[in-house]
């Protein structure tokens, strides 16, 4: 029920909310994300406001979406790999808020960001599981995915909302990076492999053709000396039946096929 991963960061963040209550709001504004600060050096901000949560219901909900979607994916993926990626995608939506609000002196906190990544892993790699939307209506997992961005990119758009909808989405979007980076580079990969098989080819298909040429060349030189002898050919001739003789043999001991 509880994975040790999904249990330890469930810990953690009770554990700094509950100092946060002692604090106040030295620790938000010191420990927070705000994007102004951060872009002048307090770039330690993109890791630790994942940890911080304003209120009661913004904490529960966050830790139960760690719970209900992180203890899939830690089994699938073991410890290590669950912790990476989670941070990876809280580092990301911070990376991302931070972007689109330079100047902004308000402190972002939560582990939404975190979490909204592990939607999307879920969706990924689950993509026909049914979730329950609001826990009443049910929908596949990846068309929930689809759902959830979309709500949040829509209202990202309104400038007078509170919420940080594009740190969600950079969540997701880091997540998606991550899960997809395999596959690209496994494709760039295979791409390089058949790229240089084409160049390879194209080498061994110009060198077939001027092994043709010469040994063509030199089968014509042959028969001429066949039927009038060596002193019919010229200076040149005699010149080019050398260095084709010469080439020929050089390939032939490499193990290029002469025949």
């Amino acid at each position: 029920m509880f994975p040790p991963m999904v249990r330890t960061l469930i810990i953690i963040n009770v554990a700094v909310y509950l100092l946060q209550q002692i604090a106040g709001r030295v620790l938000t504004y010191y420990f927070g994300l705000i994007p102004q600060a951060f872009w002048h050096g307090y770039i330690w901000q993109v890791f630790t406001y994942q940890f911080l949560h304003g209120s009661f219901g913004h904490i529960f909900f966050n830790m139960l979406v760690l719970w209900m979607f992180g203890r899939t994916l830690e089994e699938v993926w073991g410890p290590k790999r669950f912790l990476i990626y989670y941070l990876l995608c809280g580092v990301g939506a911070g990376v991302l808020n931070a972007a689109v609000m330079p100047g902004s002196p308000i402190p972002t906190i939560g582990a939404s960001g975190a979490v909204y990544g592990l939607l999307l892993a879920f969706g990924m790699l689950f993509p026909n599981q049914l979730i329950y939307f609001y826990f009443l209506i049910p929908i596949r997992a990846k068309y929930f995915v689809i759902v959830v961005a979309a709500i949040e990119f829509f209202s990202g758009l309104n400038p007078n909302s509170p919420i940080a909808h594009f740190a969600h989405l950079g969540g997701m979007l880091f997540g998606f990076l991550y899960l997809q980076w395999p596959k690209w580079r496994r494709k760039a990969s295979q791409a390089q492999a058949e790229k240089e098989r084409k160049q390879h080819l194209k080498v061994v298909y110009s060198r077939r053709d001027e092994i043709m040429n010469l040994q063509e060349e030199v089968d014509t030189l042959l028969d001429k000396i066949n039927r009038k002898g060596l002193e019919a050919l010229s200076e040149e001739e005699k010149r080019r039946l050398r260095e084709a003789s010469r080439k020929l043999k050089e390939w032939e001991e490499k193990g290029w096929p002469i025949n």
